[in-house]
């Protein structure tokens, strides 16, 4: 493949501009970027980290892209990968990014936002990987100008999703020999190989790579710390209202053992009408996308996983590298439907619960259908994301040499759905991405509390990313999480130390997992 580009004019003006010089070099070849909306900033667009996932590669472990001659032209953004929307959904509800607005299975693309001067800047590196519970999004979404302003070199990756992403069947265990599932860690993986290998011609430093996401982007930085695999790709991780340590399923599903996925990967393969791997490969994506009973979970391979993460991290071999994560005050409201009938609520704790229903009722009580719908969305704040944290945080300290830094979001942005969202699910992005200061058009009234919470923010992950340590000139001291006081940074309307709140809910998800857990320790067999 060829790219023509005028290399000596395109790196004189630019020189004169103060900005990186161009075209970079790339292990695939040359590449020139484009000017953001910040004067300052440069934007490359849409480089290939991997081969496309076409073909005979649909659900192989990503390939290396293939080099390119003369100068490539990363002024697109790159088609998203195959999901129900093609606009990569409508999160996050506070800005974004909304210009990609195609879909292909040739989606193993990333970008690139830097201010650097020159490669011998070498600033500290930020990975975002997008969140949508594994199902929707884009990195293209996640635009990281504000925060190149700011001194850090952002990549935003996009990585397959659904059954594209973590399909395991028995025949693609036998073909890959270690299992199968987790094609989308394994192509955040090669996003952050390539990284190491490319990021210094972008004015980044290789040695001070930090991967933070939302959401299902924070279930990915989960998985990478516990993955082997993916051992000295990164140097610190930032997780925002995610984490898989439940042994139980829920709306969303923790990891499931290789031999469950596989057979759900033989049913899929039945819904769509194809009764071998080479048949499920010769169907298109639409075919694929029919069945909507597939749900994404990452799979214990042995392989990426050799073990569920709440095992990998009681047991210390999780890649020991600095926190810092958190979740917000209103993570539920999102998830919880508007009318919710107290009866209603009352029979399905009981029925879920059993023996700890009495308990559940005392750490959520309610009497009206208004109490009720209440209390369903403060136990799903509790238990998908407040404890999900928590424990985060508790075996990083007990297990891990490296420091965790824990935080609380319960500032509510201003908008329509204020009353009704508060602090929502996904609330905290575009004051930690600084977009509050940013150039795209956002339905957010901003007021000055918000942009000064926004430059605070921003800074704490911004200084996380250069030395592991969130704290910095200007900014309240952000404490070390520690196992006898649980202290925490409060970030709202203002910011504050203070304790886990929530703490009698979280208590009683703490009981109930573990009592999960010893039943299915007692019913398993003994390998």
């Amino acid at each position: 493949m060829k790219f023509q580009c005028p290399i000596f004019i395109l790196a004189l003006s630019l020189s004169a501009l103060g900005a990186i010089a161009e075209p970079a070099k790339t292990t695939e070849g040359l590449i020139s970027g484009v000017s953001g909306a910040l004067p300052e900033v440069r934007v490359f667009k849409g480089i290939p980290f991997a081969a496309p996932p076409v073909g005979d590669l649909r659900w192989r472990a990503p390939r290396p892209a293939a080099k390119w001659d003369g100068v490539r032209a990363a002024d697109q953004f790159s088609p998203n990968c195959v999901q129900r929307q093609a606009g990569g959904g409508a999160f996050p509800p506070n800005g974004g990014d909304r210009s990609a607005t195609t879909m292909s299975e040739d989606c193993l693309y990333l970008n690139v936002y830097t201010a650097a001067k020159s490669a011998a800047d070498k600033r500290p590196v930020m990975v975002w990987i997008h969140g949508g519970a594994w199902v929707s999004g884009a990195g293209a979404i996640y635009e990281g100008e504000e925060l190149a302003r700011k001194g850090v070199v952002m990549v935003a990756v996009n990585y397959r999703m659904g059954p594209f992403g973590f399909l395991a069947h028995p025949e693609l265990s036998k073909e890959s020999g270690h299992g199968s599932g987790n094609y989308a860690l394994l192509d955040q993986m090669a996003a952050l190989q390539w990284v190491q290998k490319n990021i210094a011609a972008f004015g980044g430093d290789p040695k001070k790579v930090t991967i933070f996401g939302e959401s299902a982007g924070s279930w990915s930085v989960n998985f990478l710390i516990a993955s082997p695999l993916a051992k000295g790709l990164f140097h610190r991780g930032i997780g925002q209202s995610g984490g898989e340590f439940a042994p139980t399923r829920g709306l969303f599903e923790p990891s499931v053992k290789l031999a469950e996925a596989e057979q759900a990967g033989v049913k899929f393969g039945e819904a769509v009408g194809a009764a071998s791997l080479a048949a499920l490969r010769a169907k298109s994506s639409d075919d694929l996308m029919k069945v909507l009973a597939f749900r994404s979970a990452a799979t214990v391979d042995g392989f990426v996983l050799p073990e569920d993460v709440q095992t990998i991290f009681a047991k210390g071999r999780q890649n020991d590298v600095p926190v810092m994560i958190g979740s917000n005050e209103d993570e539920g409201t999102l998830f919880t439907p508007l009318v919710v009938k107290a009866a209603t609520l009352r029979e399905q704790s009981a029925k879920r619960f059993g023996q700890d229903a009495e308990s559940y009722l005392k750490a959520y009580p309610f009497v009206t259908d208004v109490e009720a719908r209440a209390a369903q969305a403060a136990s799903f704040r509790d238990e998908v994301f407040g404890w999900e944290m928590r424990t985060w945080a508790r075996l990083q300290s007990k297990t891990g040499k490296q420091k965790v830094y824990l935080y609380f979001f319960n500032r509510v942005p201003p908008g329509p759905n204020a009353a009704n969202m508060g602090s929502q699910h996904g609330a905290e992005i575009a004051y930690a991405l600084d977009w509050v200061h940013g150039t795209n058009p956002t339905l957010t009234k901003w007021e000055d509390l918000d942009k000064k919470l926004a430059d605070q923010v921003s800074s704490y992950w911004v200084n996380f990313a250069a030395t592991g340590n969130p704290n910095g000139k200007g900014l309240p001291q952000w404490p070390v999480f520690n196992a006898k006081d649980e202290q925490l940074l409060s970030i709202g309307d203002k910011i504050e130390i203070g304790p886990v709140p929530h703490q009698a809910g979280l208590d009683f998800y703490e009981g109930y997992f573990a009592r999960v857990r010893r039943e299915r320790l007692l019913t398993e067999p003994r390998p």
